[in-house]
């Protein structure tokens, strides 16, 4: 990139963050707009399972949306009143553009209350957010939390897309574009932008070591559906795949307890019964699963 398009870039950052004229008319227009957009996600059956659908249900994209509004008010009581109305008017709306499309019709309305949750929040967040446009040590402080989640999305999002590819690849990109675009946007001093990068850079590193690959927890059944008379003993060749425990719930279901990806054999023996199983856990489109198949004698 030569210097015309390093200043075409920040020139075009600065009018995102900074420049847009953010009046009231707008504000509303802007809720009504990402409303409409988002409902269109997670309505059509081509968006499900994509990107478009998970932007739709979890926060990046709205922290996206909100940074774009804090970023272009002149006083952060202002730009409290505008994030919260236009959190109040855009997340109602996109549960009531759901209710003729989705089986559970009015009932969809109970996953607004986190939402709620998050609209109310969005006051004293926004007010303290507001400072982010100053620029300094002050910048770097509020943008931190933001920075370590969208760390934590990318970790999420990109191991899906790793075990899926190209599942959730353009959600993974945009939480990373994000933060090139705060880090740049917000930040002037070099050694503020490098700490920046840092934190999610260390984020994901620490969630990456930390984090189990899977973590499932699933009633399923064996099959056949065999019977024990008394609690069998169960071994499993590879215990960092999943660990197993027969149910008393219903004959022949166990309790699985999944870590990561991959197959390990099963055996449950009760005195001169010994059965056999394989147990595969596994991506299907985002979703953890396992798949047993009884191994035969």
């Amino acid at each position: 990139m030569n210097g015309n398009d390093e200043r075409k870039a920040g020139n075009l950052i600065g009018k995102i963050y900074g420049g847009l004229n953010m009046s009231w008319p707008v504000v509303i227009l802007y809720a009504l707009v990402t409303a409409v957009l988002t409902s269109i996600f997670l309505i059509v059956p081509v968006f499900k399972d994509t990107s478009f659908q998970h932007m739709g249900v979890y926060m990046e994209a709205w922290i996206f949306f909100a940074v774009i509004i804090m970023a272009n008010c002149k006083k952060p009581l202002e730009s409290a009143l505008k994030t919260f109305v236009f959190f109040l008017i855009s997340q109602p709306l996109i549960y009531l553009f759901q209710v003729p499309f989705s089986w559970q019709g009015w009932g969809i309305f109970r996953y607004y209350f986190y939402w709620f949750i998050w609209t109310l929040l969005t006051f004293p967040i926004a007010y303290v957010g507001w400072y982010i446009n100053k620029k300094n040590w002050l910048s770097l402080l509020i943008l931190a939390p933001v920075l370590a989640f969208l760390g934590y999305t990318i970790i999420e999002t990109g191991r899906q897309c790793i075990q899926n590819f190209p599942y959730l690849l353009l959600a993974t990109l945009f939480c990373i574009l994000q933060i090139i675009l705060y880090v740049l946007a917000f930040l002037s001093d070099n050694k503020q932008r490098i700490i920046a990068f840092l934190i999610p850079v260390i984020t994901i590193t620490v969630l990456a070591i930390m984090l189990p690959q899977v973590d499932l927890q699933v009633v399923d059944y064996l099959p056949d559906s065999p019977s024990f008379a008394s609690e069998p003993i169960v071994e499993v060749t590879d215990d960092s795949i999943c660990s197993v425990q027969v149910s008393s719930l219903e004959e022949g279901s166990v309790y699985i307890y999944a870590h990561k990806y991959g197959t390990t054999e099963v055996t449950i023996t009760e005195g001169d019964k010994i059965l056999r199983y394989s147990f595969e856990v596994y991506n299907d489109k985002g979703v953890s699963r396992v798949r047993i198949i009884a191994i035969e004698p």
